[in-house]
């Protein structure tokens, strides 16, 4: 596994499984605790009650987040019968309904999130207006105008309802920036029975699996935290260019290096000896340097 070699900082991203209660933050702060070192990130944020695939950035590979693939995947359940001000669990029930609904009415109703959606966030979000957190309006009980955004659904799908409780199971692969809130309320909303979220699993989160997802308390030390790390190259599909000694000089000092192999806009990774020494963007004949991770 790669180091900074001038702190010797781990390089390359955890696949953290988030447990209840927790915040995205809070998972941070532990990695950075184990580790004894400031620069770590998350690549997306995840409620304190859900749970599942949160990616953490370790070292210089916290410049690489901005590359990682965007689309996400959960399992939701949502429990109808209710409407919330947060359009989840943790908020204040704002509506009843006395109407059930049944399996062939949700299956018949998720088809209308299929494909390119409009969507209101909830008020209970961080998304900035006017440069006020929406939260902040909410908790001080202002009015705020929320505009809709255009997110994509590639799949939403009925995996388990209860007739009797009224929850259905939902799975939802989706671009980011979706509210999964918004689907359960607005979900709700369409059946005339009320909605919101009471579960929540992220089981993707680009090239991020559950199934490959490592619990914070098996995670003790900075050793098992080096065993578990992930080279960025296994998480980002970017094509590699072994340099040579001289491209590699010229590379550290920030200059381009000749192209006679990628095409104009790529995005490529500039490696020596087996390591990323920095990551280009190519323009015409030449890829010019746009992040550097080694230095002289």
């Amino acid at each position: 596994m790669a180091y900074e070699k001038e702190k010797n900082i781990p390089f390359g991203f955890l696949n953290i499984y988030k447990p209840k209660g927790m915040t995205s933050h809070d998972v941070v702060a532990k990695v950075r605790k184990i580790l004894h070192i400031k620069q770590v990130g998350h690549t997306g944020t995840l409620d304190p009650f859900a749970t599942g695939v949160l990616p953490i950035a370790i070292g210089k590979a916290t410049k690489l987040i901005e590359y990682l693939d965007d689309d996400k995947e959960y399992i939701a359940t949502v429990q109808f019968g209710k409407t919330t001000d947060t359009y989840d669990l943790e908020g204040e029930v704002t509506e009843t309904f006395d109407k059930k609904v049944t399996e062939v009415e949700v299956v018949e109703a998720l088809k209308s999130f299929e494909g390119e959606i409009s969507q209101i966030p909830p008020i209970y979000s961080a998304i900035k207006v006017n440069g006020k957190k929406l939260y902040d309006y909410a908790r001080a009980g202002q009015q705020v105008e929320i505009k809709s955004r255009q997110v994509k659904i590639f799949k939403i799908e009925l995996i388990d309802f209860d007739y009797e409780n009224q929850a259905a199971k939902i799975v939802v692969a989706c671009s980011v920036g979706t509210y999964i809130r918004s689907i359960a309320y607005d979900l709700g909303i369409q059946l005339g029975c009320g909605g919101y979220l009471t579960a929540l699993e992220r089981t993707k989160a680009g090239k991020f699996d559950v199934q490959d997802a490592v619990e914070l308390d098996k995670l003790p030390n900075m050793e098992i935290v080096i065993q578990n790390l992930i080279y960025p190259t296994e998480v980002l599909d970017f094509p590699c260019y072994n340099m040579d000694d001289i491209e590699r000089n010229r590379v550290l000092n920030g200059m381009y290096i000749y192209n006679n192999k990628f095409t104009p806009e790529d995005i490529v990774f500039l490696i020596y000896s087996g390591k990323i020494y920095a990551i280009g963007m190519v323009k015409d004949n030449k890829i010019f340097v746009k992040k550097v991770f080694e230095v002289l």
